[in-house]
């Protein structure tokens, strides 16, 4: 048996100390932040497909890049 199979937290600690998933719990939360907006702009539920494609047509590129933070001149 493995040890992951032993202690079923073990995955889940590995997951949440993961840098990926910390990136796409941040980006998820933008593109709920986004669907709430934009629901109460429209006056009703946008629905989640609605919002997330928006938010990365408008607002994925500029997020990521503030996100990465200033990069190192090449000289």
């Amino acid at each position: 048996m493995s040890n992951s199979a032993q202690r079923p937290d073990a995955n889940e600690d590995l997951l949440k100390r993961s840098s990926l998933y910390r990136e796409f719990l941040a980006e998820r939360e933008e593109i709920l932040r986004h669907k709430w907006l934009e629901s109460e702009k429209a006056g009703c539920d946008i629905g989640f497909e609605q919002a997330l494609t928006d938010w990365i047509v408008k607002h994925r590129a500029k997020w990521r890049k503030e996100r990465q933070g200033p990069q190192p001149s090449r000289n």
